[in-house]
């Protein structure tokens, strides 16, 4: 068979369809007094061009064709029969369909293809293979039937394949087959920093599925899947070219929309909103159907970075979702706002340095029996101390710690402070708050066991405050916890008792040892007659299970005495005592308090 150089055809081509311009083979153009030899550059990195008649059914191959595929000859692959005969039977549809996809012709430069498929070319017979990378053009006739392609042939093997799967799961979410977390962060982050040096406005959206949780528990995880899934390619149908769509977290998918501005930006939202709103998903369960809500910051107005687009869009998202189902909600800044995240990343960072550094401490105050005024037990209250010696109380930080997932770091630390006054003051019973996140972690209660070595003579004289609304939040949880330290020996209080709204079945159940009536009812005890016979109500309760209570925020002699004859059995307050430094603690006056009660 005849070959042809069918690389400078192929350059011949290019500048016919592109260009008048007269054409120089690019065989011939001279490198340093030497004309390139393409063919040995193709032969070298294992590629080969070729030109296919498809009206015809004749290909005409570039002269390195036979060595490059392992051929015996070219004659062989002289039409697309022959050549399809050595292609996988599992991959030839495939290659067929993607150089003849009429979907994909561009009117000036005929329709791009790329492909990868098995080629055997001492027949499929033989156990002598190939993996072959084609593709090139493909031109339509007005019908929209192929007529003629030219493309290159590139040898790969299943070490590249590999690679390339490998690159592609590293890059994409495995669910959706869109960008994962990090891949889509990374394309935010270059996307912000083109808009700040161009100040070509773009837009990132924040997009959540409110009902998955509603299709995890109806009809199990892998259904919900589904529904994450077929979100996904509804949204992916509906974006433009160039615009990039990646899953954030489980039900959460983040889309970058270039050349964006606030107008076209809630266009696109609603567009996204509307069409998982009317599209049917269908699943192994039964049809579903999905509704989003979208969150949405501009780039580079109100974001300069990929983190400040993310924290903002989150924002909007939120806000969305608090206004109704299927909103949209663009980010506006808001002064009071920024502040107030400034703040707490400064408070964030202060309670972390000072963990570190050991600048927690812990102050007691005194909790009283109603029977003496003598202090029965005492609750440590944590105290954060500054670079410059300043003590800052909790009520300063402890809320937003709490916000930030710092508390577990936090009770951890109030545990061990503890246990030490503890071992430093023999006689002494301490009472220590636990957040809500504590209340259902078992590190902290393998901490607490390894703290006392299982001593009781410690944990006998440790009682456990936990909140009404915490140990409601998950009653199972709760229970187990309670249990737990019950048979380590601790006694367990409710905090802040009647500010939530814990049945007295679920009081009982908890099996606790004491309650904590909330200040609020004994601080403005004396100007609102109607807190005493709520408190009246709480102690009668707590004495039908046995429960010893406390009165919080007691102030003066006379709400003391209304306390007394409600039937509260302890007090705290600063009538009581202002909460001391566990350091400055007499050992003496302990010694004394303690065998007083």
């Amino acid at each position: 068979m005849k070959t042809l150089a069918v690389s400078e055809r192929v350059a011949a081509e290019d500048q016919d369809e592109q260009s008048p311009a007269p054409v120089t083979a690019l065989a011939d153009v001279p490198v340093e007094g030497c004309s390139l030899d393409l063919i040995g550059i193709l032969s070298s990195v294992q590629e080969t061009a070729y030109l296919w008649d498809i009206v015809a059914d004749r290909i005409e191959w570039e002269s390195n064709a036979a060595e490059v595929l392992g051929m015996r000859s070219l004659a062989e692959i002289a039409n697309s029969s022959g050549f399809n005969f050595l292609v996988a039977p599992e991959h030839v549809q495939r290659r067929l369909d993607a150089i003849t996809d009429i979907a994909a012709i561009d009117a000036s430069r005929g329709a791009h293809y790329r492909v990868q498929y098995k080629f055997t070319p001492l027949g499929r017979r033989s156990d002598s293979s190939l993996w072959l990378e084609d593709h090139g053009r493909c031109w339509f006739d007005e019908s929209g039937k192929p007529i003629r392609a030219r493309g290159i042939i590139r040898v790969i093997n299943e070490r590249y394949l590999e690679e390339q799967r490998l690159l592609y799961r590293s890059d994409h979410d495995e669910l959706t087959g869109q960008l994962n977390r990090i891949r889509l962060t990374d394309a935010l982050g270059a996307v912000a920093a083109r808009a700040e040096r161009t100040k070509q406005s773009c837009a990132f959206l924040m997009v959540s599925v409110n009902n998955l949780a509603v299709i995890n528990e109806t009809f199990g995880f892998d259904v919900g899947d589904e529904a994450i899934a077929a979100v996904a390619r509804v949204i992916r149908s509906k974006l433009r070219g160039g615009d990039t769509i990646g899953r954030y977290s489980s039900n959460k998918f983040g889309i970058i929309l270039n050349d964006c501005g606030p107008g076209a930006m809630r266009i696109a939202a609603e567009r996204f909103i509307k069409a998982v709103r009317e599209a049917t998903i269908d699943t192994s369960a039964c049809p579903l159907s999905a509704s989003i809500a979208v969150g949405a910051v501009l780039l580079p107005d109100h974001a300069r970075t990929a983190h400040q687009a993310l924290s903002h869009s989150l924002q909007a998202l939120e806000q969305a979702k608090r206004s109704r189902n299927e909103a949209f909600t663009a980010y506006e800044p808001s002064a009071a706002k920024e502040s107030t995240r400034k703040r707490n990343i400064t408070i964030a960072e202060e309670v972390i340095t000072a963990l570190d550094e050991n600048r927690m401490l812990i102050a007691l105050q005194p909790i009283v029996s109603t029977k003496d005024y003598q202090p029965a037990l005492y609750e440590c209250l944590l105290r954060m101390e500054r670079p410059d010696g300043m003590l800052v109380s909790a009520g300063e930080f402890i809320a937003v710690a709490e916000q930030l997932g710092l508390s577990r770091l936090i009770d951890r630390r109030t545990l061990e402070l503890s246990i030490e006054v503890l071992v430093k003051h023999p006689d002494i019973h301490l009472s220590v708050n636990v957040s809500s996140l504590t209340a259902s972690d078992h590190e902290w209660l393998v901490t607490l066991h390894r703290l006392t070595g299982g001593r009781r003579a410690l944990t006998e004289r440790l009682t456990i405050e936990i909140t009404e609304t915490a140990a409601i939040h998950d009653l199972d949880l709760s229970i187990n916890f309670v249990d737990t330290l019950k048979e380590l020996g601790c006694k367990v209080a409710i905090d802040d008792f009647g500010a939530g709204y814990t049945s007295f079945k679920n009081l009982k159940i908890l099996d606790v040892d004491m309650v904590k009536i909330d200040g609020s009812f004994v601080k403005n005890l004396l100007e609102e007659p109607t807190n005493r016979v709520f408190i009246k109500t709480l102690v009668e309760i707590a004495q039908t299970f046995g429960l010893d209570t406390v009165a919080e925020w007691v102030a003066d002699e006379e709400t003391a005495r209304i306390c007394a004859e409600c039937g509260i059995t302890h007090m705290q307050g600063f009538y009581f005592g202002h909460p001391l430094m566990a350091s400055d603690l007499d050992p003496r006056t302990v010694s004394r308090d303690q065998r007083s009660s």
